[in-house]
């Protein structure tokens, strides 16, 4: 039951994401200087920004890019990490070595830290911000799935499947790969969270997508300079970061417990 409200809430999120004409009309580009900071009411329920444009449909338009970003990098980063790791895994013991200095090189840096760099190497722009968030999260997947690699190749089906003549790509296709990713889900979910922060952080430093794109860091980016006197243009984007965070956080941590066999 507790997963209940933060399912619901990312099921909107999709929404927004997938329609978000049938959560706000307005265009969220459209400006209004006549309206420009308008508090929130009745013709705008999240207020107006700077320039008019209504809070609300630049928020739920919003969701599209940050979370965008945030699926886009994840799905990249499981997918090269998964690689990495099993490769890793499988790998004679120089090839293993070299693959998991690597890997704890990359896990010392911060995440959003280790982001920024790339950026800063390959410039602003959004297939670049998802490039960086995806490079910063790969160890995380990849260490897993050498982990989980290195029990489930002495498995005895696995063995059997050896002797009984299969090739090596059939063997991991077949045996290795299906039983190493149990746990990539629920990382998955978690990771989501961390890269939808991470989205958020170097659209604020002005890395992600441009103006005029509706973004919530980059909303809030614009906003820093209204908080005395208009505190809705800044609080609701950052609403949205907070709660979206928080709610894949549980939804993955309550996936990890049913993973666990803990009762959720």
């Amino acid at each position: 039951m507790r997963l209940v409200l933060p399912g619901a809430v990312l099921v909107l999120l999709a929404v927004a994401v997938a329609a978000p004409g049938l959560l706000a009309a307005s265009d969220p580009l459209a400006a209004d200087p006549a309206a420009a900071l308008a508090p929130p009411g009745g013709a705008h329920w999240f207020g107006s920004d700077h320039l008019g444009r209504d809070v609300l449909s630049r928020v739920v338009h919003g969701a599209r890019h940050s979370l965008g970003i945030g699926v886009a990098a994840t799905a990249l980063s499981v997918a090269a990490g998964v690689l990495l790791g099993l490769a890793a895994g499988l790998s004679p013991a120089w090839l293993d070595e070299a693959l998991s200095r690597a890997f704890d090189v990359l896990s010392t840096l911060p995440e959003l830290l280790l982001a920024l760099l790339v950026v800063a190497v390959t410039g602003p722009g959004t297939g670049n911000v998802i490039a960086a968030i995806a490079v910063a999260q790969i160890p995380t997947y990849a260490r897993v799935v050498r982990a989980q690699t290195f029990v489930v190749r002495r498995a005895g089906y696995v063995e059997h499947a050896v002797t009984s003549g299969r090739s090596r790509w059939a063997v991991t296709a077949g045996h290795v790969l299906p039983n190493v990713l149990g746990p990539i889900p629920v990382l998955a979910t978690i990771g989501l969270g961390t890269a939808v922060i991470a989205s958020s952080g170097l659209s604020f430093l002005g890395m992600g997508p441009q103006p005029p794109a509706a973004e919530w860091g980059a909303m809030l980016a614009g906003a820093r300079d209204y908080l005395r006197v208009a505190w809705w243009e800044a609080l609701f984007p950052g609403a949205a970061i907070t709660l979206t965070v928080a709610c894949l956080t549980v939804v993955g941590r309550g996936l990890q417990r049913r993973f666990e066999g803990r009762t959720p």
